[in-house]
């Protein structure tokens, strides 16, 4: 899977991403292993306010470039997980120990994987792909959180 052959509403919901510094940046392709949507974009926030930057400018680029907004919105106000979702993609951003402790990755590891690599401050905006995991370590539901992560919005 190339980023170029993803479609237009993925390519500007990856892009919208970067430019707020969502780190881990993956694109499940799930069109062909039977569930609700065709693409997860998944990515992490390291604070509540990066988080809802990452959300707000997906959704603005979206509206802007293709008249498109989610259908369904969840969590905006937490640094735990929020959720766009598009009809045909939705769009996961987590906050670091939600993503390692949900690891969609692992639980969709059947679907096709493009691993947007993060870029350095002041690089250029090429895409490239990435063959390394992210998030990928061993964690035990205690280790990552002493507590549930729903719950809160």
């Amino acid at each position: 899977m190339k980023f170029e052959s993803l479609p237009q509403g993925v390519r500007l919901a990856v892009e919208a991403a970067q430019s707020k510094k969502a780190a881990g940046i993956t694109v499940l392709d799930l069109s062909g292993v039977g569930a609700f949507t065709d693409f997860f974009v998944i990515c992490t926030g390291y604070s509540t306010p990066q988080v809802q930057a990452i959300c707000s400018e997906v959704e603005e680029q979206l509206h802007k470039n293709m008249g498109r907004s989610p259908e369904h919105r969840e969590g905006r106000r937490s640094a735990e997980w929020a959720l766009l979702d598009f009809g045909g993609f939705v769009v996961h951003v987590f906050g670091d120990q939600a993503r390692r402790y949900y690891d969609l990755e692992r639980l969709w590891r059947s679907a096709p994987k493009l691993e947007i690599p993060d870029e350095p401050e002041g690089a250029s905006s090429a895409r490239q792909t990435s063959n390394s995991s992210f998030g990928h370590e061993s964690f035990s539901d205690e280790a990552v959180s002493g507590r549930p992560l729903g719950g809160r919005s």
